[in-house]
């Protein structure tokens, strides 16, 4: 008997540090967040400025402008073709100059849809060409490396279906990655067709705020790794062929592309100030889905690249930690899941630490929802100063907290697959095709030296 308890008090000891290092990994990760929102204020001024004078460049005469490849990925979405083509062709960019890709690897009857839009606007005079591929090999990235071996131009606009940029999209991305040629992409920041469909959208339009204001606008204005955030960006052919290419070894492509052009010096740039509206999952069914996917791609990448990363003597050290702190923070999920259950199971039997590790529990929660708020409110009121009242922001935050349990409950199985290292299908987020008329966002404030008039006096917006 003596041995039974001897062994249920190791056994609790070992639960206790278990715990304790999963805490460590969590407050890690929290302190990252705190870390982004402060310097979110310090280099907000700056990079917004520095967004507008790069805005500012202009563009050569149309006649000298260059070729662009919007493409327009899509997966049995029927109809929801229909409005991306609308919006390509209307993009401000000379017809003759302006092609369309739909990389089409439908298996229904989408496909039949998407060749009669696309004949409709060849019709017209635009150059709309549907490639249809009979399988899916490497999912989205296999559909835009093929789709890239059939082009000879340089610029490729990656779009995905459900997303509807403003006519001036092209005039604008174009506009930065041909005043600075060093940068491999330009992302532009997504907004949503959708915001006030229901509760579960309004949750996702906090965080996406968040994530884009904090995470991206703070990463390219420090000269952190600044991720592709695979649709509403334009690349130079250049750099995808530089970084080895478009590979769907994971399913999170454009993530594991950024990150290679990144390692080889070749770097991306966010425009906050320019928003493509796109529709956000309407039903905790489809939200799940895509976070799924999203949760076990990061997790594939970060296996893949973190460990040659922090060993890759020709980047400083700077970049490495920087690069760490982003792929990282993929552990904290896990962390937090080990170190709750072994916690209260070392409380149970009475370790000798239960009592830190009780404090611990509410030390994290605690200082985890503070850093929560300050991150989501930090997003909020960087994009859309004025538009949400404190009081409407806390309620938001309710459902936030609410929905990001039933969230975390739902990857638990894509983590686990990225951990045994378990392949699975690219599943696209189901689509309901919003309708809804599409809501100009709050412009973000910058600074009033800067100008965004084109040489000879014409605004372009």
């Amino acid at each position: 008997m003596d041995r039974f308890w001897i062994a249920i008090d190791w056994l609790a000891l070992v639960l206790s540090w278990v715990s304790l290092a999963g805490w460590a990994v969590t407050f890690a990760s929290t302190l990252a967040t705190l870390y982004l929102v402060a310097e979110h204020w310090r280099l907000r001024a700056a990079g917004t400025a520095r967004e507008s004078a790069l805005l500012a460049h202009g563009l050569p005469p149309d006649e000298d402008l260059p070729h662009v490849v919007v493409q327009i990925p899509t997966y049995n979405e029927g109809a929801m073709v229909a409005r991306a083509l609308d919006a390509a062709i209307a993009l401000d960019w000379p017809r003759d100059r302006l092609h369309i890709q739909v990389l089409d690897d439908s298996t229904d009857g989408s496909t039949l849809f998407a060749r009669q839009e696309a004949a409709d606007r060849r019709a017209l005079g635009f150059d709309v060409l549907v490639i249809h591929r009979t399988n899916r090999t490497e999912y989205k990235a296999g559909a835009l490396a093929h789709a890239m071996t059939l082009t000879r131009h340089d610029f490729f606009a990656i779009l995905d279906v459900d997303y509807v940029p403003q006519p001036d999209f092209l005039r604008k991305t174009m506009t930065c990655l041909l005043a600075a040629p060093n940068l491999a992409f330009i992302q532009a920041r997504f907004d949503y067709i959708n915001r006030d469909a229901n509760d579960l959208t309004r949750t996702q339009a906090v965080l996406l705020d968040a994530h884009l204001a904090i995470e991206q606008g703070t990463r390219c204005w420090g000269g952190h790794p600044l991720p592709f955030n695979g649709t509403c960006g334009v690349w130079r052919r250049e750099a995808i062929e530089a970084a080895g290419g478009w590979r769907g070894g994971t399913l999170a492509e454009d993530l594991d592309l950024s990150y290679r052009a990144w390692r080889i010096g070749r770097r991306g740039s966010f425009l906050m100030s320019v928003p493509v509206p796109g529709e956000l999952p309407e039903t905790m069914k489809a939200w799940m889905t895509q976070q799924q996917r999203w949760t076990k791609g990061f997790g594939e990448v970060m296996l893949r690249l973190l460990w040659p990363i922090l060993g890759d003597a020709s980047l400083s050290l700077a970049d490495r930690c920087r690069a760490a702190i982003h792929l990282g923070v993929w552990w904290s999920g896990i962390a937090w899941g080990v170190a709750l259950p072994a916690g209260v199971a070392a409380v149970l039997l009475a370790s000798p630490l239960r009592w830190t590790l009780a404090a611990l529990l509410l030390g994290q929660l605690a200082v985890g929802y503070v850093a929560l708020f300050l991150f989501l409110r930090a997003g909020n009121l960087s994009l859309r100063p004025g538009a949400t009242t404190f009081g409407r922001f806390l309620r938001d935050f309710l459902f936030v907290s609410r929905d990001l349990f039933r969230i975390g409950a739902a990857i638990g199985p894509a983590q686990r697959e990225v951990i045994f290292r378990k392949r699975s299908e690219f599943v696209r987020t189901p689509k309901s095709a919003a309708q809804t008329a599409y809501a100009e966002p709050v412009p973000v404030p910058v600074p009033a030296a800067a100008d965004l008039r084109l040489p000879g006096g014409s605004p372009r917006s």
